[in-house]
């Protein structure tokens, strides 16, 4: 398993944890297990993937949780008997992949490699934009269009002239939307407003 490295597995159910971690501590694969998400976000230990049993919303709260850290970490989902209702929504929400449990070690280090190399080739695309997705939420209607503006190339003025607003609540506007977003620069947020494909 040359591809993976570090793997964070998330799991309330202890046993379930214990068990995945035993199978899958190997010399070249390292596993951090936590009983949530929120234990994770205290923590923030580099992964190369996430292995995250799927109770509902549990995918969707990762991914605003990575969007608060600006972290970007390839998501697998699992859950034992999943209804494909369930899969899908997961799949929806930002997972790369989903299994189910219980799983052999050897299938499920083999289904974590697919996931890290696929993922790897994508370029975290479909994950970035949700995490961006996350982020640009969390502004006002206000902030997203004076992020449109910027986005757009237009300068404070332009944009307080697109928006009626003066230049001076532009820039106030702009200044709360870059920390809001954990951008230090400019560019940063536009980044992040392509990666959520952004409409001004």
């Amino acid at each position: 398993m040359e591809h993976i490295s570090n793997l964070v597995v998330i799991d309330s159910d202890i046993r379930r944890r214990a068990a995945i971690s035993h199978a899958l501590s190997t010399g070249r694969l390292h596993v951090e297990p936590f009983e949530s998400v929120s234990e994770l976000t205290a923590v923030w230990p580099r992964a190369d993937v996430v292995l995250i049993f799927e109770e509902p919303g549990a995918v969707r709260k990762l991914i605003a949780k990575m969007a608060q850290q600006g972290a970007c970490f390839p998501i697998v989902a699992f859950a034992e008997a999943p209804s494909s209702h369930r899969i899908v929504e997961a799949v929806l929400d930002g997972a790369i992949d989903y299994l189910t449990w219980p799983i052999p070690a050897d299938e499920l280090r083999s289904a974590l490699e697919r996931a890290m190399v696929r993922s790897a080739e994508s370029g975290h695309g479909k994950l970035r934009e949700l995490i961006a997705r996350a982020q640009i939420d969390r502004l006002t209607r206000r902030e997203r269009q004076v992020l449109g503006g910027v986005a757009s190339g237009l300068s404070n003025r332009l944009i307080g002239e697109k928006l009626a607003i003066s230049p001076r609540t532009v820039e106030i506007h702009r200044a709360n939307m870059l920390n809001k977003l954990g951008a230090n620069h400019t560019s940063d947020a536009i980044r992040i407003a392509i990666e959520a494909a952004l409409k001004d």
